[in-house]
């Protein structure tokens, strides 16, 4: 079977699911390809280039979201949870990945799909590429957590209640009904979000302000 991009990095994600990055070498990558070592660089200069291969390959199975009629907070539910799935699917890759700062690019379907949610409640062109980084920043910190057992491991933290045993994915759905829930104030001209229903679209102005611990709210339990 003659060597090709699409086969030589579908080849390299199936040794970094079972191995890792770090274990990923050319020549091992041949020797699964059942191919001359050299011959791979005619398809891929180097290692660095090859891992950028599969992460777009990867990126490209993210699941766009669809549901245009649906209200923005369950629109972002739903890419963050994909993306955690897709995160889950394949842990090696991404959280190789995740520390590599041109990880997400403008033309990625996720980063597109929230681009194009944070428009519909009314974020301002101006702010949204900003709180899409920060909401982005979250979620993979989260995710890396999640990945390298550092969340469990905090989760478990003396004091503790007996027995205790986090589930990560409600942690998830928290982080993300606190994310939702600060763009939902921000989105509101008096910080009062009581009014908002899911899915309304407030015509207010996005005002970066400061809250105090007193006045946080904590969503409750999904």
């Amino acid at each position: 079977m003659p060597l090709t991009e699409a086969r030589i990095h579908a080849a390299a994600l199936r040794l970094i699911d079972a191995d890792g990055v770090e274990a990923l070498t050319m020549r091992k990558l041949a020797t699964d390809l059942d191919a001359n070592p050299m011959s791979l660089y005619h398809h891929v200069p180097n290692k660095d280039a090859l891992l950028r291969g599969v992460a777009k390959m990867v990126g490209a199975q993210f699941r766009t979201v669809t549901l245009e009629d649906a209200p923005w907070q369950e629109r972002i539910r739903l890419l963050a949870t994909d993306f955690r799935t897709l995160a889950h699917r394949h842990p090696n890759l991404m959280a190789y990945s995740f520390s590599q700062p041109d990880f997400i690019q403008p033309e990625d379907p996720f980063w597109t799909a929230l681009i194009a949610t944070l428009d519909v409640p009314g974020v301002p062109h101006s702010e949204i590429q900003q709180v899409a980084a920060l909401m982005c920043a979250v979620v993979i910190g989260v995710l890396i957590a999640e990945l390298n057992g550092a969340l469990h491991q905090w989760s478990n933290l003396q004091p503790t209640a007996p027995g205790a045993d986090p589930d990560e994915e409600r942690m998830f759905r928290l982080v993300l009904d606190t994310i939702i829930t600060g763009l939902e104030s921000r989105l509101t001209p008096d910080g009062d979000d009581q009014g908002l229903g899911r899915g309304d679209a407030p015509a207010a102005t996005f005002v970066p302000r400061q809250q105090s611990v007193s006045n946080s709210r904590w969503p409750g339990r999904v």
